[in-house]
């Protein structure tokens, strides 16, 4: 029997999410990919939520998502949430329906922005929306049926706060690196943190955010994030096409509205300045202290020899632990300070046996570079596989 999620409501939150192919299979190819994050973007701004940052393999996706404590945008925001999703042309009858509405009344009706506020602010929601837009598409290209995905998605409810959000951001960046595929996250381009790499707007928002806290950008849907995204919807579908003159214009119509909301020419040397800082920050927490330098003659250490440190005992950075999967961090349930596992444990108690007296469990054989960190599942099992 399927638990009931565990989710915050009445306060900002921030999910690990994670969900797979059905059968492990490669289904994923890198257009397959770059689709997957255009309508991750487009669908985030819709629902008012802010992508921390992501990554698209071939058989499995992982998103670090905030949702914000509450929506209830202005009719205006609301017509341009659902143009970020559903476009502005004429197949956009939803967006033109609501501008009428406010045009000849005044108002957005209230039946369609009751429908519209239903499917906003929700993980459950988003997620659910995010992967069966997709699967449509990929069914249609590839003239299948039937479903795309394994199960239902894996949450993790991640505390809000800069070290544990880095952690778990790192993890999600590093897949690549830990599945082979290259031995820099910033030569993968399906993942957030080489996007930031490569000057991409949203992108640096959502990992700005990690030492922000996100305000700015949850609490207004993320306001570099709302003009990229909003300029795909502009696109509609013809980005998603991703091929031929169409898409091509689409994709410099994007590109066009990710600089118009970057702001102007002060503002956008000012998060620049940012983003040295930051993403300097984020990379020593990927590479230097993993025992790497960035440079191409050093190189990680392998599986094998991270394995070997453990076995005898030895201290990791949190570099090398990231390199290799922890489970805590994708079926831990909740993760963060022995505080906040405990509060949330506390507001779901009803959820646990009579027996069980604590919420926190410790994540084991993470060593100091773990240390602090908690989970509400105990997984009766070291934290590294």
């Amino acid at each position: 029997m399927r638990s009931t999620r565990i989710k915050v409501k009445g306060r900002t939150a921030v999910y690990h999410c994670v969900s797979r192919i059905v059968g492990a299979q490669r289904l994923l190819d890198d257009l397959g990919k770059e689709t997957l994050v255009r309508l991750l973007r487009r669908l985030a701004t819709f629902c008012g939520l802010e992508v921390v940052t992501y990554c698209i393999m071939s058989n499995h996706f992982h998103v670090l998502v905030r949702v914000p404590a509450e929506q209830n945008p202005t009719d205006e925001e609301l017509i341009e949430r659902m143009e970020a999703l559903y476009g502005k042309g004429k197949q956009a009858g939803l967006v033109a329906l609501a501008r009428e509405g406010l045009k000849e009344r005044g108002r957005v009706d209230p039946d369609l922005r009751q429908r519209m506020l239903a499917r906003m602010g929700d993980v459950s929601e988003f997620m659910k929306e995010f992967k069966q837009r997709f699967s449509k598409w990929y069914n249609i290209r590839h003239q299948r049926f039937g479903t795309l995905w394994a199960e239902r998605f894996r949450s993790v409810l991640v505390e809000d706060r800069s070290r544990v959000l880095e952690t778990v951001s790192a993890y999600i960046d590093l897949n690549p690196v830990r599945a082979g595929l290259v031995e820099d996250p910033k030569d993968y381009r399906h993942c957030g943190y080489a996007a930031a790499v490569a000057g991409d707007a949203t992108a640096r928002a959502g990992l700005l955010s990690l030492y922000t806290g996100g305000s700015e950008g949850a609490s207004r849907g993320g306001s570099a994030a709302a003009g990229a995204a909003k300029a795909v919807g502009a696109a509609g579908e013809e980005a998603g096409a991703g091929t031929g003159t169409r898409g091509q214009d689409a994709r410099a119509r994007f590109l066009a509205g990710a600089q118009a909301a970057a702001g102007s020419e002060e503002q956008r040397k000012g998060r620049v300045h940012e983003w040295k800082e930051v993403g300097a920050e984020y990379r020593q927490r990927l590479f230097v202290r993993g025992g790497v330098s960035g440079s191409s003659q050093k190189k990680e250490l392998s599986r094998e020899q991270i394995m070997r440190v453990l076995r005898k005992g030895g201290e990791l950075s949190m570099g090398e632990v990231l390199r290799l999967r922890i489970r805590h961090l994708t079926d831990g349930v909740v993760l963060g300070s022995k505080g906040f596992v405990d509060e949330v444990w506390l507001a779901h108690r009803e959820r646990f046996g009579s027996k069980r007296r604590s919420g926190a469990r410790p994540i084991r054989g993470g060593g100091a570079p773990l240390a602090g960190l908690s989970a509400l599942r105990d997984l009766r099992v070291e934290a590294i596989s």
